[in-house]
């Protein structure tokens, strides 16, 4: 089993049917909220350490966790301001993961031209001279990876780890069936 790395989630909740983001930014000293430059509210935490995105819809999105409890915490800490403010905050609040970023890596060199090749095409986006990675585009799970010439792998589009941890051995057992790990 390879060892994947989560470096970050993005998730996504509902607060509220509406939220009051200029009440928010003068009473959270670390609510950031420019509306001429965007429409969103960014608020930041140290522990754990991420950025949650609130909307005047009610919705937010939260960035920055390497895990889902950090998520969790994020959205109950939020949560719980939000509330400490008199604002009418939902009782059960649901997470959706829209996307998770991790990391592995084949133990081994890859020539980026033979994977390419190996493959098959048309699944692959790789023009060295404009990027040093190799896209990769798998159907189940429905992912992208970008492979280096030095065999670590980025996962992309991922909605669990255990989608990512999928995906990253698929390609391993790919690779490795066709003699392209070096």
């Amino acid at each position: 089993m390879m060892e994947i790395k989560v470096e970050n989630i993005v998730a996504s909740t509902v607060f509220a049917e509406k939220l009051d983001l200029d009440m928010i930014a003068q009473s959270l000293e670390e609510a950031e909220y420019e509306p001429e430059q965007f429409p969103g509210l960014v608020y930041r935490l140290k522990n754990p350490k991420t950025a949650t995105l609130l909307f005047r819809s009610g919705k937010a999105n939260c960035t920055g966790a390497k895990n889902i409890e950090d998520v969790r915490k994020t959205i109950d800490i939020i949560a719980e301001k939000l509330r400490k403010l008199g604002m009418d905050i939902h009782k059960n609040l649901d997470i959706v993961v829209q996307n998770m970023v991790a990391m592995a890596n084949l133990r081994g060199e890859l020539n980026l031209t033979e994977v390419a090749t190996g493959l098959g095409l048309e699944n692959i986006e790789y023009e060295p001279e404009q990027f040093p990675g190799l896209v990769y585009r798998i159907k189940e799970p429905k992912v992208a990876l970008l492979l280096f010439s030095s065999g670590k792998i980025v996962c992309a589009g991922a909605r669990s780890t255990e989608d990512a941890s999928t995906a990253v051995e698929k390609l391993f057992e790919e690779l490795n069936s066709l003699g392209l790990i070096h």
